[in-house]
């Protein structure tokens, strides 16, 4: 059943944070051959770069850009810092069109999956220091190995069944744009079209979801039916 039915949202805009430091941070480890990214941090105070706070002022401005008949009216973020900085962003290339959203939140349930002792490693420190995780991890699949201290991608769909849930009460005929994460975006498409573990595993071999990527879902027949997923076309032109 579409976790979205009729009478609830007009369309759901949901939206990856730009490129964050943790990203060339990782890729940099990988090549030196490191165990972690080096970051004193933790990962919800990540944030942008300059490559990333470009990317998502070209999303701001494709946003903006919308007809008036379909601003987008409400706005909830991860409380993360990459993905509040991506909301800021947003907003204010909403406001400079005349187009600022009537309601913005902030929901901890669109944060980022939690990876617990394994956050912010690389393959070769968590084979190094987690040798039975990883082993864990190819028996029980991502779909529902938990880390010690962190989440399964079955727990990520767990709060956002929640979340949706709410969303569906507090924001009827809105259009409404959620700013969160990869994690997020891939599970709240495995909720909205009804998928399964298969399904997820087929969309990771295509590919990661894009930094600053737009992915819609429009009201149609009473369901929430796919219009794009994992859309960059707005950062070429921008």
């Amino acid at each position: 059943m579409n976790a979205l039915a009729a009478g609830t949202v007009a369309e759901l805009i949901v939206v990856r944070h730009g490129e964050s430091t943790a990203g060339p941070a990782l890729a940099k480890a990988r090549d030196l051959r490191r165990h972690d990214a080096g970051l004193n941090m933790r990962d919800a105070d990540v944030p942008l770069t300059d490559r990333g706070r470009a990317q998502v002022d070209a999303l701001g401005a494709a946003l903006a850009a919308r007809p008036a008949e379909r601003a987008v009216t409400v706005v909830v973020s991860s409380p993360y810092a990459r993905a509040v900085e991506t909301t800021r962003a947003v907003l204010t290339r909403l406001r400079d069109a005349g187009a600022a959203p009537d309601r913005t939140v902030a929901d901890e349930r669109l944060r980022d999956r939690e990876l617990g002792v394994l956050e912010l490693m690389t393959p070769r420190g968590i084979k190094a220091k987690y040798p039975d995780e990883v082993r864990r991890r190819q028996f029980f699949g991502d779909f529902y190995y938990r880390p010690p201290g962190g989440e399964a991608l079955v727990d990520v769909a767990l709060r956002l069944r929640s979340f949706l849930t709410d969303l569906r009460l507090d924001a009827p005929g809105e259009r409404v744009l959620l700013v969160a994460h990869d994690a997020v975006v891939l599970m709240i498409r495995y909720i909205l079209e009804s998928l399964d573990e298969r399904d997820l595993a087929r969309l990771a071999a295509a590919g990661s979801i894009e930094e600053a990527s737009i992915s819609r879902w429009e009201a149609a027949d009473g369901r929430l039916e796919p219009a794009v997923f994992n859309d960059v076309a707005h950062l070429s032109a921008g």
